[in-house]
């Protein structure tokens, strides 16, 4: 098909932020695909520059908020390198229970609101539930009780303020937890019952050579530690990040794209499951052996069902700390003024987040670097967009649209957490 077509989505509102898509065709051919992201920098990692230490994780939590833990604990754990300062029990223990809740949250909304309407043939997740109730009601009962989670460490759900330097301001109570163990047991089996959802949906044929790129951690499913690997044999520590991994800018978007050692990666679930399938929790272990859908897998829309299985250990973990938890006397340690560089690499719900801060022998930041797992994803998107979208060009523009906006989805890129929006147009000729 060579004439010029030009498909066009005026509102995406299952994509967070602004963004297009141009597909060039030349001679029927797909020989470009950009992902052109127009909204405008924010410039974190400028206006943090001469700010106290103590204000970073405050401040980076705003970037996002559907996963402001993330952005919160990478500045921590870098901030914290920057001084020498490694914490202990029971702050560690603590600060995976806030990257479970995190999870938890997350996931359930991509899940059911945002990724499983493509599948099912809906614009939006409200009209998937005018039809579909239970399921879209499982996920936002799912996601409640992530959101309580996070308040109940973090003092509130969205931004949480309990997040400092060596640990938390203030310790949860044990009661606080106990409390929310009920509906913990109760998320875990509408997790479980998630899975079964997921696996049920219907997936295009599709697979990619990825090169994936996660934590890994001897002994535990990657959340806040470990060394940053990959499926190409790359093993490194997070202060090696930008030995291999570089952000270029290109001309279609105002996001910068990462390469690494040259090449384009994939981090997120399906990266995180390939790498440390063997040290997911027993139970969401059992539910991907018994899903239905072989696992791991390379096929980037199966990702929904790994997002589940995913879901199932941040619920089981959480409940396994909540069981055991005692309450510490003091939730920080003290983290003394030192001039320094930090880098830290944690695992946000859509892949690997990486901040480095330079800072100053008054606890000035000096620099800053912030590299999010959207701009990490984004070369990898537009590859699979140029090796997805031929075999449905003979489609109407809306069914090819569809094809295409539900691929983009399941990366659950975030953009921003602004206006929601996505332009697609294909550029055809012959050459």
């Amino acid at each position: 098909m060579t004439a010029d077509r030009t498909v066009k989505v005026d509102y995406l509102a299952r994509v967070e932020g602004e963004g297009a898509l141009d597909l060039v065709l030349r001679d029927g051919q797909v020989t470009e695909a950009r992902l052109r992201i127009f909204e405008p920098p924010r410039f974190f990692e400028a206006f943090l520059r001469g700010k106290d230490r103590a204000d970073v994780p405050d401040l980076t939590s705003r970037i996002c908020g559907i996963c402001p833990i993330a952005y919160q604990m990478s500045s921590v754990h870098a901030l914290e390198a920057a001084a020498g300062v490694q914490v202990g029990e029971p702050i560690r223990t603590l600060r995976r229970l806030f990257y479970c809740g995190e999870w938890i949250e997350s996931h359930a909304l991509h899940i059911y609101l945002l990724h499983a309407p493509d599948f099912l043939g809906y614009e939006s997740g409200l009209s998937l539930a005018a039809d579909h109730p239970e399921p879209v009601k499982r996920g936002l009962s799912i996601k409640k009780t992530g959101n309580d989670l996070v308040e109940a460490i973090g003092g509130r759900a969205i931004h949480p303020v309990s997040a400092r330097l060596g640990g938390f301001s203030r310790p949860p109570r044990k009661r606080e937890l106990l409390a929310l163990l009920p509906r913990l047991e109760r998320a875990l089996e509408d997790a479980l019952a998630t899975v079964a959802f997921a696996a049920s949906l219907p997936f295009p044929d599709f697979t990619a050579d990825y090169d994936f790129v996660s934590l890994c951690h001897p002994s535990e499913y990657p959340m806040n530690e470990g060394e940053i690997v990959s499926s190409t044999g790359l093993r490194v520590s997070a202060s090696d990040f930008e030995k291999h991994f570089v952000e270029e800018h290109v001309a279609h978007s105002n996001a910068l794209q990462s390469r690494k050692d040259g090449g384009v990666y994939l981090v997120g679930p399906l990266a995180r499951l390939w790498l440390n399938y063997d040290r997911l929790h027993p139970v969401a272990l059992k539910a991907a052996r018994e899903c239905g859908i072989p696992l791991p897998t390379r096929n980037p829309f199966v990702s929904i069902v790994v997002r589940a299985v995913e879901l199932v250990h941040a619920v089981a973990e959480a409940a396994d700390i909540v069981r055991a938890y005692e309450e510490p006397e003091r939730a920080w340690v003290d983290v003394p003024l030192r001039a320094g560089t930090g880098t830290a690499a944690t695992e946000a719900p859509r892949g690997l987040l990486y901040h480095r801060y330079e800072v100053g022998p008054a606890g000035e930041v000096l620099s800053a670097k912030i590299v999010p797992p959207t701009a990490q994803n984004q070369a990898r998107i537009e590859t699979d967009l140029r090796e997805f979208a031929p075999r449905f060009l003979h489609l109407p523009n809306a069914e090819l649209t569809w094809k295409l906006e539900q691929l983009v989805r399941a990366y659950d890129p975030c953009i921003s957490c602004a206006t929601h929006f996505l332009k697609v147009r294909l550029i055809g000729g012959t050459s």
